[in-house]
């Protein structure tokens, strides 16, 4: 009997030894293999749940005991989140990898999180315009220009490419900022007036969007049930690269407007009650090895914010404009930042009318 105890506490012990990380991720969003080979190569238990939008998240977070080690916000929630008290600082003696941020993305990043106390970028990227190229120039001709927001915004074109579909993501913190330019407009404005020009054109054209949704006009475009998405740059590019390995006939291209666009950086951060901060810090810093982040590069089709993962990244991915935007680019785009919260509610009755039409 006393044998059988031991043998029982024993066991007991080994259970509570076992050592965990509960990821909270954006879904689609990183390569099953890395997570595997992680664990393989610490011992450490993954337990990975998905989400499809920032607001999810903030509600998990600011609720508290989230149970999650490990969440990946984009960066005006990440401001948001900061400033709501909502993560620990990173103890970077602990991410031996630090070394390999991308200076520029990290030195972008910390308009949300200054001097980068608590959070590390994971992917980054553009807000732009997604096209079945043969669907878009059947309606609106062979030579229509389409770098701009007007092919969305103008009421004309948009009526003309309803039939094909249009769909845009259901994201005014990325929307409003990401087409403010097209009115010569900054992206970071806080005039009321401003965001509203924005809002009134969407409200005109929402009669031709089949449907607002962050994730769905992935699949759709790459099965050519959609002709426009206005997305994000990686999420066209896996949509491209769906149809590609299809064979489907379906020619995707992505732009940035030439009006101007916002860059979004998702990033990583630990709950301030995270369970295994541990875990989430050995997790992160497997994250900035280059060949893990190469790797989850090759399979989402995103840019990561380490820079030497740019050598293993595959020619196709690293060499695409709308991947890895060229200079010229990149001076076009603008990093927009936390509404405070009584514009945070304007927004959200803007937003509440163009996606309802009342």
């Amino acid at each position: 009997m006393g044998a059988a105890l031991g043998a029982f506490a024993c066991l007991g012990g080994a259970r509570a030894e076992e050592r965990v990380v509960n990821i909270y991720n954006w879904s689609d969003y990183i390569d099953p293999k890395v997570l595997e080979a992680f664990t393989r190569e610490t011992g450490i238990k993954v337990v990975y749940d998905t989400y499809d939008n920032n607001e999810i998240l903030e509600t998990k977070l600011l609720a508290g005991r989230s149970g999650y080690d490990v969440v990946v916000p984009s960066g005006p929630f990440l401001q948001r989140l900061i400033r709501a008290g909502a993560f620990r600082p990173l103890d970077k003696t602990k991410l031996r990898n630090l070394g390999n941020v991308w200076p520029e993305i990290a030195g972008r990043l910390a308009t949300y999180d200054p001097g980068n106390a608590y959070a590390v970028d994971y992917m980054w990227g553009t807000t732009g315009i997604g096209y079945n190229l043969s669907a878009v120039r059947e309606r609106l001709g062979p030579n229509a220009a389409l770098n701009s927001w007007s092919t969305v915004l103008n009421p004309t074109s948009a009526n003309k490419l309803k039939e094909c579909g249009i769909m845009m993501l259901d994201s005014p913190e990325d929307l409003i900022p990401s087409m403010l330019p097209f009115y010569g407009l900054k992206s970071d404005t806080r005039r009321w007036d401003d965001m509203t020009q924005v809002t009134d054109a969407l409200y005109k054209v929402r009669g031709a969007v089949r449907k607002f949704h962050s994730s769905e006009y992935i699949q759709a475009l790459a099965n050519g049930d959609l002709c426009v998405a206005v997305g994000y740059s990686g999420d066209v590019m896996q949509a491209k690269k769906r149809a590609d390995e299809a064979k489907n006939g379906v020619e995707i291209g992505y732009v940035v407007p030439k009006e101007g666009s916002i860059m979004w950086f998702d990033a990583f951060a630990i709950p301030k009650d995270a369970p295994h901060a541990a875990e989430a810090h050995a997790f992160i810093d497997y994250m900035l090895r280059p060949d893990v982040a190469a790797a989850n590069s090759n399979f989402v089709s995103y840019a990561s914010g380490v820079l030497p993962a740019k050598a293993l990244v595959k020619p196709e991915i690293l060499n695409n404009p709308g991947i890895y935007p060229d200079e010229a680019t990149m001076q076009r785009l603008s990093v927009n930042t936390a509404w405070d919260d009584r514009t945070q509610r304007f927004i959200t009755r803007l937003w509440t009318r163009v996606r309802t039409g009342r």
